[in-house]
């Protein structure tokens, strides 16, 4: 029997009962469920900033889209930027309103990920991240351990962050900015706080980028900054079952089972980004402490370009 359809919001869905991607365990109908229960708390994460999607058609690879196809309808608000890296300029979606999102949700976006800045004050820093990955095959006790070492450099450098899960392995702790840094100011503070953190138990986090320089450590990761993205709060991600970035409290984060809050569950958990007022930090000045000492540490990406590029010359020089 053909899958039914209907209209959400003025939006026509269509093949609501097929499943999303193979092994997903969750319908199209379940994803629009998701989205349109959340769509308050979601939609404010995502108003304004430009938006990539992460998209699962039937019998294809998951792949993100940053361009807005032309036949999106006209009710989907796009802003368009230089793309230095295709060489052209690329339509973003600014997704505002119920509409926009389950629009995306009918063409099976699954992971949305907002940049860090809104698109009309795109040179204005709104908060420093900071990307906590495991090594593989690690639990998230590792994670969680991690994230405490990452709040310990956070309050001696006179700061505060939330945290939520990334609705994968890891979490991202967020720290609400004040007006007034440059982008370069909040990744050189970025880069500071990665390594103090590292710093503090070297043991458990690493800030080494190159992935086999790791040693079975937490990946501090400090290149969420300028026109970066990370996934949206609420937002599901492409894995079996759909599990959910979710905000949680320092507390909480001990006990919590990220693979637990799923698009079936998220909805009904305690939301401590709603329901405690002191969850989520007012915006902060950085120290410039941490900002001179961040300019004193290279950029992870370019340096691990120069040590690849250096390893490859060293093994070429090997007899």
């Amino acid at each position: 029997m053909a899958d039914s359809g209907e209209e959400r919001a003025g939006v026509a869905l269509t093949n609501l009962d097929q499943e999303l991607f193979a092994g997903a365990g969750v319908s199209k109908r379940e994803l629009v469920e998701h989205l349109e229960a959340m769509a308050p708390r979601m939609l404010p994460a995502l108003a304004g900033r430009p938006l990539s999607v992460v998209r699962a058609l039937r019998g294809q690879k998951p792949f993100m889209q940053k361009n807005v196809p032309k036949y999106a309808p006209d009710f989907v608000r796009t802003v368009s930027f230089w793309a230095e890296s295709s060489h052209r300029e690329v339509a973003y979606a600014l997704c505002d309103d119920l509409p926009t999102l389950l629009w995306f949700a009918n063409q099976r976006a699954i992971e949305y990920h907002p940049t860090l800045t809104h698109a009309a004050s795109m040179d204005r820093p709104e908060q420093l991240v900071l990307d906590l990955d495991p090594p593989e095959g690690a639990g998230f006790d590792v994670v969680v351990a991690a994230a405490h070492l990452v709040r310990r450099a956070l309050d001696e450098a006179g700061l505060a962050g939330a945290v939520k899960t990334t609705g994968a392995k890891g979490v991202h702790v967020l720290v609400p900015l004040a007006p007034g840094p440059s982008h370069e100011d909040v990744a050189g503070a970025t880069r500071a706080l990665a390594a103090r953190t590292e710093r503090l138990d070297p043991e458990v986090a690493t800030t080494a980028f190159i992935r086999a320089d790791r040693g079975g450590k937490v990946f501090v990761d400090s290149t969420r900054a300028g026109g970066a993205t990370i996934v949206s709060v609420y937002s599901p991600r492409v894995r079996p079952g759909l599990p959910v970035s979710f905000p949680v409290s320092w507390d909480e984060l001990d006990t919590v089972v990220p693979a637990e809050i799923t698009v079936h569950t998220a909805r009904d958990r305690r939301d401590p980004w709603v329901e405690d007022p002191d969850a989520v930090p007012a915006p902060q000045t950085l120290p410039d402490d941490l900002v001179a000492e961040g300019r004193t540490i290279p950029v992870a990406r370019v340096q691990a370009m120069h040590e690849g590029k250096r390893r490859k010359r060293a093994a070429g020089d090997t007899p």
